[in-house]
């Protein structure tokens, strides 16, 4: 008796196997396109978050430098006229010419506004704590930007508030009377301050003066707008402390 032994259609052809290694190939392919996908937008996003911070970090070190330069313009001309004062107090009959170089150096305070823009960004925008995401950072960034309201209320407000053209040109005694020292000492203090917060918040976050410098040049147009608005405001306010003193004085002469 002939027994013929029938192999399966399935397995003649091959097709259960074919099918089953097109799907795998299949699988394979729809998972490394997700990879790639989600990878390649991940690696996106992720380049941008560290663009967005060195730019935040750029601004606010930038910031920090502006007002430094600021401060030591101060301290030199508050250093002056300590140096002068000295010198007119052991040589009073130099008084008269002396006290015009006093007066020239008291331009360095009378013209200070600091722009505040960055500070309110930073400050004011939980983005920029979820850009930054480094504690330590913000918090420095957040005493710097302390030190320097403390700064214009107890030596800048002081000085415009207490020392005045007439005080250094009316008479020695009134010229006597101004503690340069104090307002010398005080302004050192703050300057070294602000640079220790400054040079830390540039060591933690790994930022040379050469970056800063490429990042200011590519942003001088910047710089020059706002310098521009800055010198707009401060033209306004003295118009209209000019013109509120003229109408007075014009009501005072009327009556």
């Amino acid at each position: 008796m002939n027994i013929k032994l029938h192999t399966p259609k399935s397995l003649q052809t091959g097709s259960g196997m074919s099918s089953i290694k097109q799907f795998l190939l299949a699988l394979l392919a729809t998972t490394i396109s997700i990879v790639l996908t989600f990878g390649t937008a991940a690696i996106i996003d992720n380049h941008k978050k560290k663009t967005a911070k060195k730019e935040m970090v750029m601004m606010v070190l930038n910031d920090f430098d502006k007002t430094i330069e600021i401060v030591e313009s101060i301290d030199s001309g508050l250093c002056e006229c300590r140096r002068l004062q000295q010198e007119i107090s052991i040589h009073p009959e130099q008084y008269d010419s002396l006290s015009i170089y006093l007066v020239q150096e008291m331009k360095s305070w009378n013209i200070v506004e600091f722009i505040e823009t960055t500070e309110r960004i930073f400050s004011t925008s939980i983005e920029t704590f979820n850009t930054i995401g480094d504690v330590n950072f913000v918090n420095e960034v957040s005493d710097f930007y302390f030190c320097r309201r403390k700064y214009k209320e107890e030596v800048i407000d002081h000085l415009k508030e207490n020392v005045t053209y007439k005080d250094i040109s009316s008479s020695l005694n009134s010229l006597m009377s101004i503690e340069f020292p104090e307002y010398a000492y005080m302004n050192s203090i703050f300057l070294s301050d602000m640079k220790a917060y400054r040079d830390k918040c540039m060591l933690m976050m790994n930022i040379s003066q050469e970056d800063l410098t490429k990042f200011c040049e590519q942003h001088k147009s910047k710089k020059a707008d706002d310098d521009r608005a800055a010198i707009k405001e401060k033209l306004m306010k003295e118009y209209s402390e000019h013109q509120e003193a003229l109408k007075q004085a014009r009501e005072k002469l009327n009556n």
